[in-house]
């Protein structure tokens, strides 16, 4: 394989290290995945939805609102109507019924005909609404990709995360679970493999949206996926990549990840999914067109109302909870559908775990939740349960619901637990940035930056690498829509010039860029184009 040694030194790294591992990592065509029948309850599952299908019996395909849940919904609904025209689906509102599961939903499926639910990235854990769908007649067959944190419903559930489970990689998205699916419901019924081929550019979206590891069958799913992108025919798809300024041809797991998959987020996020859902699955030209019109709109009103709200629990932080190492903000009024996001951005500007909360129409508060590495933030609510009137999440990310004469004693304990925690490991909240490799300034190269681009797509567990290099600023300049980036030239000790640019934080590098004198500074190398000339740029994450 001819790849520059530090490429070589980068995936060792990283794991990757015998030249098979090498080759189908690095394979236009990988070959890394899985017979769908290792997962556990599989072959039921399929054989009681084949059977449902013979009966003529009504199915549901039951969602979630954000882009894994839509692509999951769209796959199966495009693969079941194959073989049955008695299908619907049916993704709840965030604002009104919140994620997963509900009885509310579940009596509106019934009572609209239907006999067998099949949800899609969720119901692991819906023990409850379950039981009750099933006390009022109707089927469910789980599937889903959430780790089993409590009691696993009584039905047929198809999920790696879950106890007994063989399945060799645990780690599929959502939407990769319903893939699973749809292979083996189309092993069983001869259905020809253009129809389950035909559903990777939603398998690709789903994947890198959601923020699963891109590494072992991921990987193979993303990297078919964006080739299949790149040619679709949706006519959804086709005109949101139009929409929205980017090229069939030249799409990359950024391009998913910053552009489309936020677009298909934004309908959840401030109306309903459906408008995403459909989206995908509509044939319409006109239709298409309107629903992309639709998430644009959406898109660009969850931009600005994100970016207020962010401002405001920022000066918050900044005036009233400086003191805080773990941040529980009070917020009167803020667009639920943007929390999560502005609770990361307010966790990577401070590094500290943050919580925002907002009020409900029934006297709660709502929580949403983002930490840091090394904080396990679903660990610490556990540990105060008995405050909350529902939680859930992981590691990274929690959402609860809890009455409001508990918010100051929730405020302290976290606090408190944090300072234990920090005890034993005081530097848990600096953030060290370090590179993948240190460069010399013939290092910084073309060559580098096109071995580099081998190595996509980067995401979760695969991430761009970071290199560091020392340069000397100068031609600062402010740009932005509120100046709020800076962009400089970084000139080499050889004499060569590379431009970089500061998106996050930027203002807080200032004073040191002001000096001009060398620095050192870490980012990801790229290559931009302008004009016809192709440059080198450094993203800059930090600076020493």
């Amino acid at each position: 394989m001819n790849l520059q040694p530090r490429i070589k030194e980068l995936l060792y790294n990283r794991g990757i290290r015998t030249e098979e591992e090498i080759a189908e990592f690095l394979s236009d065509k990988p070959k890394k995945t899985y017979d769908p029948f290792l997962l556990l309850n599989m072959e039921a599952g399929v054989d009681f939805i084949l059977s449902a299908i013979e009966n003529n019996e009504k199915i549901c395909i039951y969602g979630d609102y954000d882009a894994d849940g839509v692509t999951s919904t769209a796959v199966l609904m495009e693969v079941l109507s194959q073989l049955t025209s008695n299908l619907t689906y049916y993704i709840p509102k965030r604002f009104d019924e919140g994620y997963g599961l509900n009885k509310d939903a579940l009596r509106k499926i019934k009572d609209a005909g239907v006999d067998l639910v099949i949800t899609v990235d969720c119901g692991s854990v819906s023990y409850d609404e379950v039981e009750y769908g099933k006390s009022i007649g109707l089927d469910i067959v789980v599937t889903d990709h959430h780790t089993v944190t409590d009691k696993i419903a009584d039905t047929i559930v198809i999920n790696p995360m879950q106890p007994g489970c063989p399945y060799p990689f645990k780690h599929l998205a959502g939407v990769g679970v319903a893939f699973k699916l749809a292979q083996a419901i189309a092993a069983e019924t001869g259905l020809p493999k253009s129809i389950i081929n035909r559903t990777l550019d939603l398998v690709g979206i789903g994947t890198i949206g959601d923020i699963v590891p891109l590494t072992d069958e991921n990987r193979t799913l993303a990297k078919y996926g964006i080739r299949a992108v790149n040619v679709s025919q949706r006519p959804g798809l086709v005109q949101l990549i139009e929409g929205t300024g980017l090229h069939k041809g030249q799409i990359r797991s950024e391009n998913i990840s910053f552009v489309i998959v936020p677009h298909l987020n934004a309908s959840g996020r401030m109306e309903d999914a459906k408008v995403a859902a459909g989206l995908m699955m509509t044939k319409s030209e006109e239709t298409s067109r309107t629903g992309v019109e639709k998430l644009i709109r959406y898109n660009s009103e969850r931009k600005r109302i994100q970016e207020e709200t962010f401002l405001q629990c920022r000066n918050l932080v900044e005036t009233e909870y400086m003191d805080d190492d773990f941040l529980v903000i009070d917020l009167e009024h803020a667009h639920e559908g943007i929390t999560g996001i502005v609770a990361g951005k307010i966790k990577e500007t401070f590094y500290k775990p943050a919580i925002i909360m907002t009020p409900t129409a029934d006297d709660c508060l709502k929580g949403t939740g983002r930490s840091v590495e090394g904080v396990n933030i679903y660990r610490m609510l556990k540990e105060n349960e008995e405050l909350f009137e529902r939680f859930g999440g992981h590691s990274a990310a929690c959402g609860f619901t809890m009455k409001q004469e508990h918010l100051q004693e929730l405020r302290q304990r976290l606090n408190g637990q944090l300072a234990a925690l920090m005890e034993t490991k005081p530097d848990l909240l600096e953030q060290e940035l370090k590179a993948d490799m240190v460069l010399q300034p013939e290092d910084v190269s073309m060559d580098l930056v096109n071995d580099m681009q081998k190595l996509e797509p980067f995401g979760c567990d695969n991430p761009r690498p970071l290199v560091e290099v020392e340069v000397t600023p100068v031609n600062l300049r402010r740009m932005g829509a509120r100046n709020q980036f800076t962009k400089f030239t970084g000139v080499l000790a050889d004499g060569r010039e590379v431009q970089c640019v500061i998106f996050r934080n930027a203002e807080s590098y200032d004073a040191v860029l002001q000096k001009g004198g060398k620095i050192s500074i870490i980012g990801t190398l790229g290559a931009q184009t302008w004009n016809g000339r192709a440059y080198l740029q450094i993203t800059v994450m930090g600076v020493k």
